[in-house]
Formats: C-alpha cells, structure tokens, sequence
C-alpha cells in the first residue's frame, strides 16, 4: 500500500467533508457505521479523521451502542507488561494520551468481540442452593457432559420439596471476568436406575451475571463449601443482568436457550435460577430437581481485557493488555491484518470519497450525482 497523505484533500482531488461541515455533522454522519472495524479503517484514510475519530471518543461510543455493559467501565488501564500500567506525563499531552488510550483499547476489544467463536466459558462450580446427598451429588458433576463417570450417575440433586413451587440456584464461576454470552445449555438428568425412568428437569430457568461483592470470598479451591443451604445467600453477589424466564422441556437432552441479545458478563459469575418442579421421586413423593450438565455460550476475554469492579453500583475499571491481544485472535485473523489488501483498502477509501463528495453535492444544492460503487458496500478489511 502506498504511503497515505496526511491531507485529505489531496487524495483523488476530492474535499474532506470532516473540515468543511461542522463536527457534529461529522459525528452523526460517521455515527451510521455499525462496525467498529470500520472506525479504525477511517482513522487509516488520514491524520486529521484520525484526530477527529478519536478526539470525539467515536470507538467508544459504537462499542457502547453494540454492548450497552461496556458503558460501566469509568476508567480504561492500559498495561504494557504484566507489573506496571502505562503512565500517562502530567502535561498538556495528558488529555491526548487518554483519548488514545480509550481508542486503542475499545478498538480491540470490539476486534476481539466480531472475530472469535464461542465456546463454554464455565471455569468452576461454586455453590448450589441445596445438595440432597452431597458429595455424590455435588454441583461439580454438572460440569461433566456425561450422565456417567467412571461407570457412576453424574448429576446434582436438589433436596426433596413437598412444595413444586420452590425454586433452585446454581451458581458458576466464568473462564473469564469479561465473557460475552450468546446462550446457556442445561440438560436435565433423567433417572436410568429408577423405575420408569423419570426425568427432575425444573418447570422454567432463568440466568443472571454479575459479580461477587467480595472477590477474594471466593478466590479459593473449596468450591463447595457454600453447599449448605444455610451458608448460601445472594446478599454475596452483585448482579448486573437478569435475562428472561424460559420454559424447559421434560426431556433427556441438553437443552439451548438463546439470550435475545448477547449478554456482556462483567464479573465472572453466572447464576442459573431453577423455577418450580415438576417431577416426584416414588420413594418418598417429594419434588426434586436434578441436573446433568451445564454449558455457556460465549467469548472470554482473557488475557487481553479484565476488569477491577470499583462498586456495587457496577463501575469498573477496564484493564486492558495490548500485549496479548494476539494470544486471544486466531490465527487467520492475524495473517489478515499483517497482509490487508490494498486494493480492499483503496476500495473502502474510494466509498468514503463518495459518501463525502455525495454529502457536499447535497450542501451545495448541486443536481442528483448518479454513483456507481460496483461491489464495495460489500468490501471490508477483515
């Protein structure tokens, strides 16, 4: 790629709109992408769009507008190795470097949050609301995808209810603080060694993230040591998203429920609320719950991004690792930002002059501009 003028002006004769309309003009206009990849693709086309995306926080804005969580962070840390963040001089340049910080930071982060794939983030199992036979039917075996284990029924039990209105909670931590969730999977356990083989799903399920108000409370590895159902309180956690109720099906299968939007995960803790019971054990005529297996869907964010929860009024600090953002990407997203296609990048420069020569035309009330882009609405830089 040739090397890129610092004045709009000269490339291709055409006339920077960001110079000519008043900024917030600018803003609402360059406020229509919806990628954030798009903003950092403007940013290359000259210096002064650079100033100008950054010094109006514009990165920021459309990552917030993507992910609403992500306006709970206050302050953004940018660490460049793994003992000291990155000081910013006590100077005229002070406001700058924080803007740039900011950038550099949502920048990757919305990078990282449309180029990875999900997979299940739970790390661990920390508490259950009730145990009937602990520890053969400890919340830890919901980790494991498979009713059996070493030729034994894998599964949690709640205790027998008489009421089917009560509820159950399970409660894991996340492979990450910073997860983004597209789903969670249950499966209910059906009771091979019982007669008739009854399955202990809950009638409905609903999910909750958030934060423990005591991080170090649960920084230890006796998870679970909150089984007693005296012990167990939700007074410990903060939580910051509650999703919507779903209906569980009666069945032996793992069983998908799809949050209506992707859900930001700022804490690393996951509840999963079990409503009412449908199902008796013969022997004694209580109501129970019983599960197999429980997945999350989604995107952890470590190492490049963790958080420091400031509050339980959900601010925190973001802390950013740019040093590892190519140990979270694969490998082919790598590849295509060392090598970007110039003639993509020509193409995506070449749209914007249109945009902005479309734009000053109106301004200038000059007659219809008939335009042909050929296929570059569907061009981008990957």
């Amino acid at each position: 790629m040739g090397m890129i003028r610092n004045k709009a002006d000269d490339i291709d004769g055409g006339v920077d709109f960001i110079e000519r309309l008043e900024p917030d003009m600018c803003i609402k206009i360059l406020g229509y992408l919806e990628d954030p990849s798009d903003l950092v693709r403007v940013c290359a086309v000259s210096s002064s769009w650079r100033v100008f995306v950054i010094s109006n926080g514009l990165c920021k804005e459309i990552c917030q507008r993507m992910f609403p969580e992500t306006s709970n962070f206050d302050h953004i840390v940018e660490i460049r190795n793994m003992f000291e963040p990155t000081e910013t001089k006590r100077d005229d340049s002070a406001e700058w470097a924080c803007l740039e910080r900011e950038h550099r930071a949502y920048a990757s982060l919305s990078r990282c949050l449309t180029s990875l794939t999900g997979k299940n983030c739970i790390l661990d199992a920390i508490s259950a609301s009730s145990t009937d036979n602990y520890p053969e039917e400890s919340i830890k075996n919901t980790l494991e995808p498979s009713d059996r284990v070493n030729q034994r029924a894998s599964y949690w039990s709640s205790k027998g209810q008489s009421d089917p209105t009560v509820s159950e909670t399970l409660i894991y931590e996340l492979a990450a603080n910073l997860c983004l969730i597209t789903e969670v999977q249950v499966h209910p356990f059906q009771a091979y060694f019982q007669f008739g083989f009854p399955i202990y799903s809950s009638r409905a399920v609903r999910f909750h993230v958030g934060h423990p108000k005591v991080p170090s409370e649960f920084d230890n590895d006796d998870g679970d040591h909150f089984l007693d159902v005296k012990e167990f309180s939700d007074d410990k956690f903060v939580w910051t998203h509650s999703s919507p109720e779903f209906p569980m099906a009666q069945e032996n299968q793992l069983q998908t429920f799809k949050l209506p939007e992707p859900v930001f995960a700022i804490g690393g803790i996951l509840k999963v609320e079990l409503l009412g019971r449908v199902q008796t054990q013969e022997t004694d005529g209580q109501y129970y719950i019983c599960i197999t297996n429980v997945q999350v869907v989604g995107i952890p964010l470590s190492p490049a991004f963790d958080i420091d929860v400031a509050d339980e009024h959900q601010k925190c600090t973001l802390k950013y690792y740019p040093g590892t953002v190519s140990l979270l990407l694969p490998p082919k997203s790598l590849e295509l930002q060392s090598s970007s296609s110039p003639s993509r990048f020509h193409k995506f420069s070449s749209s914007l002059r249109t945009w902005e020569q479309m734009i000053l035309n109106t301004f200038r009330a000059a007659g219809p501009l008939i335009v042909d882009d050929g296929d570059s609405d569907n061009e981008y830089l990957d």
